[in-house]
């Protein structure tokens, strides 16, 4: 018959097995002998139904606590069981990635650097030869620099074009290297050259020849009667050092707030023009932004996409390739920068 003494015994002895516990498969074990559906515990909650009324009432509180007791225990000790587990797993699977390496990781001969990269180098040993300097702007930029600065206040309908993604209300992934422009007429004092080259984004449908992701490199002169034969003879050399030869181009009328005239410049490549070098004249306003007067300074813009012009010249078919990370692709390219870059 079911005593008070009994259930006593009851829960010291399941405080004792339970503590000797050491592994989840033990713990299993004495759920099932304890709690189980033949178990201990359920066996003496039958034999209430035998017992008076208020005996019934008496034992069966202090079975019930003893049941919620053992169950609690049943799961703190799985959670130190599992603990000590992972720790010790841990232990003897970690790496001192501090270590230096003996060997090629994983066996794989070193890759080359990547397209992208190889080409920025080589732009912007080209711009410094023709006199530029290399700037550099924040990639999580302020709305000020990456719209208001550039001519496109809150309420301008070019905003629509920017499918933007923001981080507060007031700072954004930036769109485009344009930013930089702004930033460069605050810093520096004309007649300058500046090329800036880094990662844009943008919220676009991901197809071979755009992505939410891409590559810029934004450049920029201001100085005395700048005209667009400047930007012209700039863009025509970039090309030719680019490609080596002279390249089927085309200029055809572009709008961009923050130029005024624009220019869209587009290359011929896998039988379809693709756009590569937006461009134009600098827009009094944001010579104004910058604290400069229209009247006495002018400047030429372009915007150069480093993604597709590196598809161009290496015959990558998608944009994806350039993202994907795949050391396969990336040992098709050369190791070292070529000399001068």
């Amino acid at each position: 018959m079911l005593t008070e003494s009994i259930i006593e015994h009851l829960k010291q002895e399941a405080e004792q097995e339970i503590k000797n516990a050491t592994s989840l498969s033990e713990i299993e074990r004495l759920r099932v002998a304890y709690n189980g559906k033949k178990g201990k515990l359920t066996a003496w909650l039958k034999e209430l139904g035998g017992l008076d009324v208020e005996a019934r009432k008496v034992l069966g509180a202090k079975l019930n606590l003893v049941k919620e007791e053992i169950t609690s225990n049943l799961e703190n000790k799985t959670l130190n069981i599992q603990k000590a587990e992972s720790s010790a797993r841990y232990q003897l699977e970690k790496i001192d990635v501090t270590l230096p390496v003996k060997a090629p990781v994983c066996g794989l001969e070193p890759a080359g650097l990547h397209p992208v990269t190889v080409l920025q180098k080589e732009l912007e040993n080209i711009f410094a030869n023709l006199g530029f300097t290399i700037a550099d702007g924040p990639e999580v930029e302020s709305d000020y620099y990456c719209f208001q600065a550039l001519n496109i206040p809150s309420t301008h309908p070019a905003r629509d074009m920017q499918d933007t993604f923001f981080t507060t209300s007031e700072h954004v992934m930036r769109t485009q290297t344009s930013a930089v422009q702004a930033r460069s007429l605050e810093k520096m004092s004309p007649p300058f050259r500046i090329v800036a080259a880094g990662r844009c984004f943008r919220c676009e449908r991901v197809d071979a020849f755009h992505s939410h992701t891409f590559y810029q490199m934004e450049g920029m002169m201001v100085d005395k009667n700048i005209t667009v034969g400047h930007l012209l003879y700039f863009m025509k050399t970039l090309l030719r050092e680019i490609f080596g030869v002279e390249q089927k181009v085309r200029l055809r009328p572009g709008y961009f707030p923050f130029v005024e005239p624009g220019f869209e410049l587009d290359i011929w490549y896998a039988n379809r023009w693709v756009e590569l070098l937006p461009c134009g004249l600098v827009h009094p306003q944001v010579l104004r932004y910058g604290g400069l007067d229209p009247q006495e300074w002018q400047g030429f813009a372009f915007g150069l996409g480093l993604s597709r012009l590196a598809m161009s010249r290496y015959k990558i078919p998608a944009l994806r390739f350039l993202d994907d990370g795949d050391v396969r692709f990336i040992k098709q390219f050369p190791r070292i920068l070529p000399k001068g870059n």
